[in-house]
C-alpha cells in the first residue's frame, strides 16, 4: 500500500503537498481561532507539515494518516526536527474509510477529497471523526473560469469539465451538504507557480540521478511537456483552496 513513485519523484523536496505556503497555511491555522490543546485528524497528511507547524506554533495534538510511505517517514522526521514528537503521530495507511477512536476537535483532508470519492463523501467521512460543533477544512481544485471543452479539463488534471465547480459553486456545494463555509484560504498565483515549478527542478535533479531507473522515460516526458502545459492550462483555468466547514 503506497502512493505511485511519480508522486514522490515530482514532490520530493516539498514539505507541503498543494499549493499553499507556509505563510498561507500559518495565517490559516490562526484564522480558525482555535485554542491550544486543540485535537486534529489529517487525513492525507502528506509530509506532516501543516500538522506539525500547528502543533508548534499553536499547541495543537493530533494524528497524521497517509498512504505514502516515503511522505510518512518525512512527516514523522519533521516532527523530531520541530520538537513536537508528544503532540503528534503519523500513521502510515489508507486514510479512505479512516475514522478516529475518540471525537476530534478539527478533522481535515486537504487536498485529497478522493479518499472519500469526492467532496461529499470526504465531508461524511471526516463528520464520523469530528465533535459536535467542530470544525472540518477541505482543501479541493476548483475553476477560476469554466474551461472551454474537455481536452483542457484533462490538461487540467481533471478527468472532465464536471469533476470541479467555479469557487461559488463550491461554496455552493458546501451549504447543500449542509454546512457554513466559515473560512477559507485560496492559492494564488505565485502559491501556485511555487507548488508547480519547483517540481520540474525536482525531477531533472532525479533524472540526472537516476538515469537508467525504470521510471526515467516516464519522468523525462512529463518534464519536457508539464511546463507548457502547466503554463497553457492549469495557470489559466484551476484554482484551489481550503474551506473551513462547520455543520449547520
Amino acid at each position: 500500500m503506497d502512493l505511485p513513485r511519480i508522486f514522490t519523484i515530482r514532490e520530493s523536496s516539498h514539505r507541503i503537498h498543494n499549493p499553499l505556503t507556509a505563510d498561507q497555511f500559518a495565517a490559516l491555522g490562526a484564522s480558525l481561532r482555535l485554542p491550544a490543546g486543540t485535537r486534529v485528524l489529517d487525513l492525507a497528511s502528506g509530509s506532516g507539515e501543516m500538522l506539525c507547524t500547528w502543533a508548534r506554533d499553536l499547541g495543537f495534538t493530533g494524528t497524521g494518516v497517509d498512504i505514502s510511505t516515503v511522505f510518512t517517514e518525512q512527516a514523522r522526521a519533521r516532527a523530531e526536527e520541530l520538537g513536537v514528537t508528544d503532540q503528534v503521530t503519523f500513521v502510515h495507511g489508507d486514510a479512505a474509510g479512516h475514522v478516529a477512536a475518540e471525537p476530534v476537535d478539527l478533522a481535515a483532508c486537504v487536498g485529497a477529497t478522493w479518499i472519500g470519492n469526492g467532496v461529499a463523501g470526504t465531508t461524511e467521512l471526516l463528520s464520523r471523526s469530528l465533535r459536535d460543533g467542530g470544525l472540518m477544512l477541505i482543501g479541493e481544485p476548483y475553476w477560476r473560469r469554466t474551461p472551454p471543452d474537455e481536452e483542457t479539463a484533462t490538461a487540467c488534471g481533471a478527468t472532465a469539465v464536471a469533476d470541479f465547480l467555479e469557487l461559488h459553486g463550491l461554496i455552493g456545494k458546501f451549504q447543500d451538504l449542509g454546512y457554513d463555509v466559515v473560512e477559507m484560504t485560496l492559492a494564488d498565483q505565485d502559491s501556485w507557480d511555487r507548488y508547480a515549478a519547483a517540481q520540474w527542478l525536482n525531477m531533472r535533479r532525479w533524472l540526472d540521478r537516476n538515469p537508467e531507473d525504470e521510471m526515467a522515460s516516464e519522468v523525462r516526458d512529463e518534464l519536457v511537456n508539464e511546463p507548457a502545459r502547466y503554463a497553457r492550462y492549469g495557470r489559466e483555468y484551476l484554482g484551489w483552496g481550503v474551506f473551513a466547514l462547520m455543520k449547520r
